[in-house]
This record gives C-alpha cells, structure tokens and sequence, in this order.
C-alpha cells in the first residue's frame, strides 16, 4: 500500500505509511527505504506548494508580469521524482515565462536545494557514474548522469560567480591563533586538448602557540598561463584572514621553485623552504660522499637530516662540506646531483634556519600543501583515463574546496538559502 497524505492543516502535514515487512533483514530495509522515499516525495510536494502565489499579477523590478495559468512541472527531490501545478507568468510584451516558486523555493535546474546539495557534494568526491550508483544502491534514486552533470555545472557556476563577493566565516578556534603558515604548489592535471597543465593548489592553514594545526583553508584552479585568476584568489584569502587575525605570525612554506616565493614573499614574515625538500638533496649529496658504501651514505644523510632540523647554522656548515666533497673521483651522474644539491643549498640556505623555526613552533614542512595537491586535484581528477574540459574541472575543484575546507559547504548553501539562487535569478 502506497503512502497517503491523511491530512494537511496550515504548515503541518500528516502522511501514512504502510510497510510490509517480509524476507531478510536487507530484503525489509530496502523495502522501509522505498516506503520511506514515498512518503518523503509526498511531503516534499506540499512544501513546494508553500512557495507558489495565488496567480495575481507581480512587478519584479518595475516590469509587470502576468499570470498564464497553473502548469505541471516535475521536480526532482532527495526521496523521488514529485509532479506538481505551479503558477508561471509572462510580460506583456511576451517572452520567457517566469515561476516565483522556483525562485523562491530555490530550485536549481529542476532540482529542490536539498537533492542539488546531495548531488554536488558526491560529484565533488566522484565521477558522475560512482554518483549515479552511490543514488541507486544506497538512496533507491534512479537519475540520469546527464542530469547530475548539470546539477553539478549550476552549483560550480555559482560557487565561482561569488568566490569574490561571499565570504566565509572561520570556524571559532578553542585556541589562540599565534601562526599562519601559507602555502602553494602544482601538480599536472590533463586536459582534453592542452595535454598536461599544471594545476594549483593553496593553503591556509591556522596554528596555536604550541605548533598545532586549527584549521585549513584549501583553494585550487585549473591550469592558467601566469596563474593570474589564482594569485588574485590567493589573496582575497590572506587579506580576509589577516584582518580576523592581524597579530599572528605569517610564514611562508613551499619548495624551491622561485614563483612560489615571488608570490609569497610581500605576504609573509618568514620564508621556509620545506625541510624534506631539503632532506631529498641531501640523500644526493649522501651519494657524493660516500658513493661505494651504503651503510655510511645512509648514516651521513641521517646525521646532516638532524643536523640541518636541531642545530643553528647547520646549512652552512653542510653547504660547506658539500663543496668540500672531491668530485674526480665521483661518476658524471653523482657529480651532476652534487653540483645540484650545492647550487640548492646556495641559493636557499637563507629559508633552511630550522632551529629556530621550530624553536618558534613554525611549520617546517609543506606537507598540508602537497596534501592538497593530492586530496584536491590527484584523487578526483585524475583518476585512471580522465581527461577535462577546463570549465568541467573548474567546477570540480571549486567545489572540492568547499567541501575539504571545514564548515565552508554548509555555509556556502547557506547563503544560497539566504540570498537565493544567482544564475536562476
């Protein structure tokens, strides 16, 4: 027996739902989830009524609008599919037809903000085919991939169309923030007609007095030449946390790559090279000094590694045994690395003061960065033979951000439910 609305009284609705319980235990869920599903889409359809008019005349924006009558529109929902008649109107002049209710009940395509949220959250984490079945198998919802490509294209239109203008409270912290270690990087993505571009990836990351992480505030974009969009972007996002928090340190944490500290540098207090960075010439120069012997080229790199962490000037002092090292009597390949790992040191020795980096309790590793790098963009963009457009993969990592940065998701669908929905309007 299907479920009925036994009455509806003001804003309350009172539905019945029979279930027969009969077979396994799954057998019975699956039937109390479709029963449930009934019952919900029922429900769903009287709180859309809520938002329609009574067919009077409207002046939005100074131009009249005329009522055409009530029209049936299928609208989809988290519980099923939901048929109902809703006012549409016109100019006078003629044109597109107008629904208040789908403004005011702000509905995106043809979907209810809640099943759009649901949609745009799993796109963000998989392909529209893992979405199609995840809806399928664990919310008996039959949808087309089609449709959750649209779905997703809408919310990441906006969520790009209001990067600029809406911005996102931090979430409270239960302990002073004293550090803001800021971070970016690159990672390849590939792209249907570019072939591999770089991507990038930012982070914020927000630290109590004893070096412990907060919280993170995660930002990518697609491949640009110059990185202009992104850059832009970056900063929005350090301003606005250093105006909640103008008395905390600003470090800079990234590898070597001097584009990184051209942006980095009028932003921050501090420049740190990322120590495993540095650890990883260090197992070159290892080779150099001991090229025929492992065991003493591993206990090198050991004790320069904890050397270069614990104690102040270390850099130089490696730097200089570096130089020391004879190169005759090394291969052309180990020569090449050491002269690499020389030429590093020289030009970074500066940001290698690890001591007293950590004796402040900075960070000294770039790994929230090169996480993103794989949270953001490797894990949901370039799964096995994935290839974007760039608007695709735009909107992708837009969401993906709000969703891995804490509280941003539901503040952001917050503010769709306040403001309403800027590409329908």
């Amino acid at each position: 027996m299907p479920a009925t609305i036994k009455s509806v009284s003001g804003d309350t609705v009172t539905l019945e739902v029979t279930v027969k319980l009969s077979g396994s235990m799954l057998d019975s869920e699956q039937t109390i989830l479709e029963s449930m599903n009934e019952a919900g889409s029922l429900a769903t359809g009287e709180a859309l009524k809520r938002f329609d008019t009574d067919g009077s005349r409207l002046e939005i924006g100074g131009e009249k609008w005329f009522g055409k009558g009530q029209v049936p529109k299928i609208y989809q929902t988290p519980f099923g599919e939901v048929e109902i008649e809703r006012h549409v109107y016109q100019r006078s002049t003629g044109g597109k037809t107008f629904c208040p209710l789908e403004r005011d009940a702000r509905i995106v395509v043809t979907s209810t903000p809640r099943f759009a949220k649901v949609i745009s959250h799993k796109f963000a984490n998989g392909s529209s085919i893992q979405v199609q079945r995840d809806l399928q198998d664990n919310h008996a919802r039959k949808v087309a991939r089609s449709y959750l490509q649209r779905v997703t294209d809408t919310i990441g239109s906006v969520a790009q169309a209001k990067e600029e203008s809406w911005h996102y409270a931090t979430p409270k912290m239960d302990h002073l923030v004293e550090t803001v270690g800021i971070g970016i990087d690159g990672t390849c993505l590939l792209l249907c007609e570019e072939g591999y571009r770089e991507a990038m990836t930012g982070t914020l990351s927000l630290y109590d007095g004893q070096g412990e992480r907060l919280h993170t505030i995660y930002l990518g974009a697609t491949p640009e030449y110059g990185k202009a969009s992104f850059f832009e972007r970056m900063v929005r996002e350090i301003d606005h946390i250093k105006l909640q928090y103008p008395l905390a340190r600003y470090v800079g944490v990234a590898d070597g790559a001097q584009s990184n500290w051209d942006f980095l540098a009028p932003h921050i207090e501090t420049q740190i090279l990322d120590f495993y960075h540095a650890a990883e010439y260090l197992a070159d120069a290892a080779e150099a000094a001991f090229p025929h012997d492992k065991a003493q080229r591993e206990q090198w790199h050991t004790d320069r590694c904890h050397d270069l962490k614990h104690k102040q000037g270390a850099a130089s002092r490696i730097l200089k045994e570096m130089q020391g090292l004879s190169p005759r009597r090394l291969s052309e390949p180990i020569q090449e690395k050491l002269a690499a790992a020389i030429t590093y040191f020289v030009n970074h020795k500066h940001q290698m003061k690890y001591a007293k980096y950590r004796a402040a309790k900075y960070p000294i590793g770039s790994g929230v960065t090169e996480a993103a790098c794989k949270t953001l963009v490797k894990q949901r963009l370039c799964q096995s033979g994935m290839r974007w457009k760039e608007k695709g993969a735009s909107v992708v990592l837009s969401l993906r951000a709000l969703v891995l940065t804490e509280q941003r998701w539901d503040q952001f669908w917050s503010k769709i439910n306040q403001y309403g929905f800027p590409v329908v309007a």
